[in-house]
């Protein structure tokens, strides 16, 4: 079922700068709660402004839900960025700056490519903060919340495709995201302050999704999809074979 809500942004007049006003307040009242230390009220805040997804019918509240629900990762994750930098205004400026972007330019685009930057960034965000925040989360905790992550993410970008098997899809990217997160969860690394399993599944994710873009545009010829999956195995050699795994963190 799709939901009923979509992307509508007023083009021009005063109803465009009322929009914009909007948008950009958000931000910075999520920075001004979070300086004051109010971060369960920011947090709110985010989650509030999707109100219109609950001002329809109930049997229509699970579809708004998940189509807006990478529009609420990032936000969220913008929030814990900005706790985990409390120490840097300016940091968390820039938090601010990147939120505004991501509300005004990103998240109104419309169409496959733009669709799937939308999905990809979500998943990158949730992931990153998620293990940021949370490193010594109970496994079963980081491993349910990565598959959520990563199904959401996944649901998103096939939606727009009109895959027949989106939702099927979607649960196996999500089962192997959470897979994974049970597997590395024994041995959480990071690389500076991202995690293994974030930097992996971020890193296959976006070549998956890369080789499904071009395959559906019709793009996707044999040496280009070679080069996908040798980068991508490239990759993930070059995490688990110069990986410390005598410690807990790189």
């Amino acid at each position: 079922m799709k939901p009923l809500l979509t992307k509508v942004k007023p083009t021009s007049g005063f109803s465009n700068l009322f929009h914009i006003a909007l948008l950009v307040i958000l931000p910075v009242l999520v920075f001004v709660l979070v300086r004051l230390e109010f971060v369960q009220l920011a947090l709110s805040v985010v989650v509030l402004s999707k109100w219109r997804m609950l001002a329809v019918r109930p049997r229509f509240w699970a579809a708004n839900v998940r189509a807006n629900a990478v529009d609420i990762i990032v936000g969220i994750s913008i929030v814990l960025f900005m706790v985990e930098n409390a120490n840097s205004a300016a940091i968390q400026l820039l938090f601010v700056v990147l939120y505004g972007s991501w509300l005004i330019y990103v998240k109104p685009a419309s169409g496959l490519f733009a669709t799937s930057v939308q999905a990809s960034i979500g998943q990158l965000c949730g992931l990153m903060a998620l293990y940021v925040v949370w490193p010594d989360g109970p496994l079963y905790g980081l491993t349910v919340i990565t598959g959520l992550i990563c199904f959401l993410a996944a649901r998103h970008f096939f939606d727009a495709f009109n895959e027949t098997y989106a939702r099927l899809l979607s649960y196996l990217w999500g089962y192997f995201g959470a897979a994974l997160a049970w597997i590395l969860g024994h041995w959480l690394l990071f690389y500076g302050f991202v995690a293994q399993p974030a930097l992996l599944l971020s890193a296959l994710g976006y070549g998956l999704a890369s080789l499904y873009y071009l395959d559906h545009k019709d793009r996707l010829s044999i040496g280009v999809r070679r080069q996908f999956i040798f980068i991508m195995l490239a990759i993930v050699a070059v995490v688990l074979v110069f990986s410390d795994w005598g410690t807990n963190i790189v």
